[in-house]
């Protein structure tokens, strides 16, 4: 999913694979630099090491962080699942904490 500086969302690709490994995810984003894109300024994703050694080899410069859902769903599951919702309320109260001075820092 592409996103535009005016906040429009665009659909760049879809491939089926049998892994993530770093050659399908250098073919991947390859085929969508040979289509035209470019420009390319930040990253969202997992953090599967063949996705994240493909981005930094093909989309040079450009800022990659990792998915905040992905980085909950990896983080609960080291919680004994006793304490997952007392967990699950902490990390949701302080991720909106951050976020919330982000935006108001950059207003």
């Amino acid at each position: 999913m592409g996103v535009f500086a005016d906040g429009r969302r665009e659909l760049l690709g879809i491939k089926v694979g049998d892994s993530e490994t770093e050659g399908f995810w250098s073919e991947f984003i390859a085929s969508l630099k040979e289509r035209g894109l470019t420009g390319v300024k930040l990253v969202v994703s997992d953090a599967h090491v063949g996705l994240t050694k493909a981005i930094r080899r093909q989309l040079q410069g450009c800022v990659w962080q990792r998915c905040r859902v992905h980085f909950a769903k990896n983080l609960l599951q080291r919680v004994p699942k006793g304490h997952q919702d007392s967990k699950t309320y902490l990390l949701q109260t302080t991720t909106h904490t951050r976020i919330s001075l982000c935006a108001h820092k950059h207003e």
